[in-house]
C-alpha cells in the first residue's frame, strides 16, 4: 500500500469542516497574495465552503477565517506528489468540487491531474492540451488577428540574425518575449519579458529566450492608466455569464532590475465599462473556442487610439475582487454553473467602484477614491490584514 499524502489529522479536520453537508465545497490554489485571498473571500461570502491551499505555511490566505487552510506539495517543483494529493482530497468530498488557480503555473498543474481524477474536480478552464496551446503568445495573436483585434507589432525571428533584422524595423525600445511562457518561468521565475534599448541589450536577451521560441514586440507606449481588462466566464456553449471591464492606474513594481518599465501588477485600479473592448474580448475568446474563467488585457496605444491586445489569461487574475463588489462574483458563477445551478447572467455596466493595495513595502501609500476595495485590510477578515501589517512594518523602510 502506498504511503498517504493526506494524513489522519487533516482528514478529520477536513471531515469536521464539512460537517456531513452534500454540497460540493470549493477550493483555491496558492493563497500567498492577493488573488488567492481573493477567491477565497468572495467565494465564502457567497455561502460556498472553501478549501485553501499552498505549500507555503507563511501564505497569507491560509489565515483568513473564511476557509480550512491545507497546506499540500509544491505544485511545480512536486507536481506527480501535488496530483496523489489532489487525488486523495477529491475522495473525501462530498460531490464533485470546483478547483480555482490564481497563477499560470498552478493552473497548468491541475489542468494535468484532472484526466486522473475521474471528474471529480472541475476547473472552469481548458483541458491540459488546451491550455498548453492557449498559453503560448503567439497563437493568442494569431487569433487576435483572425478575430480583426488589434494587437502590437510583432515579429517571430528564427535566429539572431533574424531577430536583428526584425528590431531594425521595429526600433528600440522593444520587448523579447518568450512565446512559451510557462517553461520560460521555470528557468527564470522573476522576469516575464525583456525590455531592449540597445542591439547589445538585444542580442543578450534573444540569447537567453531562445529556447522559447521568442518573440519580438514594439512597446507601446502610454502609461499604467492606458491599460484595460476584460474579465469574464464563459459556459460552454460560450454564453457570457460574468462580464467586468475595468482599467489600471497604477502598478507594481515600477523599475526593479528584473522588470522592466510598463511592465507590472496591478496595484491601484477602478471599473470602467468600455463596450468596444468588451466586445473585442468576446470576440477573440470565441475565436480560441474559450469556456471558463478569463481575463484579456488590452493597452490603448496614442499614437492612432487602438487597444492593442496584451494578453489573455485563462483564470483569475490579480484584482478580479473588484469584479466581485461591482456585482460580478466570477468564481461563484463559476462554482454554480459547474456544479449545474444555474447562475444570472451579470456585467459591471455603471460601476465606478475602485480597488487598491494600499500599503506595500517600499512604494509609498495608495489612496483610493470611495467606494473602494482593499483586497488585504479587511475588518471581515482581519488575520491576514493583521499578519500583512506586521510584516509590513517589520520591513518598513527597506527596500
Amino acid at each position: 500500500m502506498s504511503e498517504k499524502i493526506i494524513d489522519q489529522e487533516t482528514r478529520s479536520r477536513i471531515e469536521r469542516f464539512l460537517d456531513g453537508s452534500s454540497a460540493a465545497p470549493a477550493i483555491v490554489l496558492e493563497v500567498g497574495w492577493v488573488n488567492g485571498l481573493g477567491a477565497i473571500q468572495t467565494l465564502a461570502r457567497a455561502g460556498v465552503r472553501v478549501l485553501a491551499l499552498d505549500h507555503r505555511p507563511f501564505a497569507i490566505g491560509l489565515r483568513s477565517r473564511y476557509c480550512l487552510p491545507l497546506l499540500c506539495p509544491d505544485p511545480y517543483a512536486a507536481e506527480q506528489r501535488f496530483a496523489a494529493f489532489l487525488s486523495e482530497l477529491a475522495e473525501l468530498l462530498p460531490a464533485p468540487t470546483p478547483i480555482f488557480a490564481t497563477h499560470d503555473d498552478g493552473l497548468a498543474s491541475i489542468a494535468r491531474a484532472l484526466p486522473g481524477l475521474g471528474g471529480k474536480l472541475l476547473c472552469p478552464a481548458p483541458d491540459a492540451d488546451r491550455l498548453d496551446v492557449l498559453q503560448q503568445k503567439s497563437w493568442q495573436l494569431a487569433r487576435a488577428a483572425e478575430a480583426n483585434v488589434a494587437a502590437p507589432r510583432t515579429f517571430y525571428p528564427g535566429s539572431a540574425d533574424e531577430a536583428r533584422q526584425a528590431a531594425s524595423e521595429l526600433g528600440f525600445p522593444l520587448f523579447v518575449k518568450p512565446s512559451e511562457p510557462i517553461a520560460f518561468r521555470k528557468v527564470y521565475p522573476r522576469r516575464r519579458v525583456f525590455r531592449c534599448d540597445s542591439m547589445a541589450g538585444l542580442d543578450e536577451a534573444y540569447a537567453m529566450a531562445e529556447p522559447y521560441a521568442p518573440m519580438l514586440q514594439e512597446v507601446v507606449p502610454g502609461g499604467d492608466k492606458e491599460l484595460y481588462t476584460v474579465g469574464s466566464y464563459l459556459d460552454r456553449e460560450g454564453r457570457a455569464l460574468g462580464l467586468f471591464c475595468g482599467r489600471k492606474l497604477r502598478q507594481t513594481p515600477r523599475s526593479r532590475k528584473l522588470v522592466p518599465r510598463g511592465v507590472g501588477s496591478c496595484r491601484h485600479g477602478e471599473a470602467l465599462w468600455m463596450p468596444e473592448l468588451v466586445e473585442d474580448s468576446l470576440r477573440l475568446l470565441k475565436s480560441c473556442d474559450f469556456a471558463g474563467i478569463s481575463q484579456v488585457e488590452f493597452k490603448r496605444d496614442p499614437r492612432d487610439g487602438q487597444f492593442k491586445l496584451m494578453e489573455i489569461n485563462p483564470r483569475l487574475w490579480m484584482w478580479h475582487s473588484l469584479a466581485a463588489a461591482c456585482g460580478v462574483n466570477l468564481a461563484h458563477i463559476a462554482y454554480l454553473d459547474l456544479t449545474g445551478q444555474a447562475p444570472q447572467a451579470r456585467t459591471s455596466e455603471g460601476k465606478r467602484k475602485q480597488w487598491a493595495i494600499t500599503l506595500m513595502r517600499g512604494e509609498r501609500p495608495v489612496i483610493a477614491r470611495p467606494p473602494f476595495v482593499d483586497p488585504v485590510l479587511s475588518l471581515r477578515d482581519p488575520k491576514p490584514a493583521l499578519v500583512y501589517l506586521y510584516r509590513y512594518l517589520k520591513n518598513f523602510g527597506r527596500l
